[in-house]
């Protein structure tokens, strides 16, 4: 059992691997889109079904219209720099439901939802495309299959340590020690890779787009009023703190308006 687990946690680490096109990065992800995607789009569908959609107002329009924009835009740059047909089992949509979070997600396949508690921070349609960007960039990358990936070795790890440990006391430090430490020390970290890695991707796209990509600090100097001081330590969040955040995506903004230069915007809304 023992020589199993560690056969298929080798196995597992030198064949999950796909490129980030936009990193060149190898990345962690045994989760084909032929598998994870019907998943999540069944999902996505439930969702909308127990929810408050908002539709045909201006500001769903709105929502609709910003991602097809920035989906173009990112379809625009993967075919450009060689991978056309990156996206053909992507199956767009965007949908403002009513809710007062702060928020916006995205599952694989590119399924995004806008909460309208996240409207009055937008501001506008460039802040709606800082957020907008940001959740594209996600299905970009395949982040919902990553963390899927990772939360598996997570459990194979927690499996291979309680058969290794024969003594239950042991076993029972073993299991508060690794639970704490896979979980500060890998999964929260990894997590917040991906947030950093979808601002960066996602202000480039969104200057594709034709948006101001100077807007992306100023919408996170909102997002950290209001929350008010709430945040957790940045060790302890899935995310990045907004002063990371907000230093980040100052110091990319010339990169990402060089890179729409290429696309032949050089003027922004």
């Amino acid at each position: 059992m023992k020589k199993c687990l560690l056969v298929l946690l080798v196995f597992i680490g030198v064949t999950a691997c796909k490129v980030n096109p936009f990193t060149g990065q190898k990345t962690l992800n045994f989760y084909p889109n032929s598998q994870i995607f019907p998943m999540a789009f069944s999902q996505y569908d439930q969702f909308l079904t127990e929810n408050n959609v908002v539709e045909e107002t201006d500001e769903a329009k709105m929502i609709t219209r910003v991602g097809q924009r920035i989906s173009s835009a990112s379809e625009r740059w993967l075919n450009a720099n060689g991978y056309a047909g990156y996206l053909k089992d992507y199956r767009w949509e965007y949908n403002l439901v009513k809710d007062s979070l702060a928020n916006a997600w995205c599952m694989p396949g590119g399924k995004i939802v806008f909460y309208t508690g996240i409207l009055p921070i937008a501001q506008s349609e460039t802040g709606i495309a800082v957020v907008m960007g940001h959740e594209v960039a996600h299905a970009l990358a395949d982040h919902g299959a990553q963390r899927m990936s990772a939360g598996t070795l997570q459990q194979l790890g927690a499996v291979a340590g309680n058969v290794a440990i024969n003594d239950p006391q042991a076993r029972n430090t073993f299991n508060m020690a690794y639970g704490l430490g896979s979980s500060v020390g890998v999964m929260l970290p990894f997590s917040r890779s991906h947030e950093t890695e979808a601002d960066r991707i996602g202000l480039q796209i969104m200057a594709i787009a034709g948006y101001n990509p100077e807007e992306a600090p100023e919408l996170w100097k909102r997002m950290k009023a209001n929350a008010g001081g709430q945040a957790p330590p940045e060790f302890l969040s899935t995310h990045p703190s907004s002063d990371t955040r907000i230093a980040n995506l100052t110091q990319w903004i010339p990169q990402a308006k060089e890179e729409a230069r290429k696309y032949g915007v050089t003027s922004f809304k």
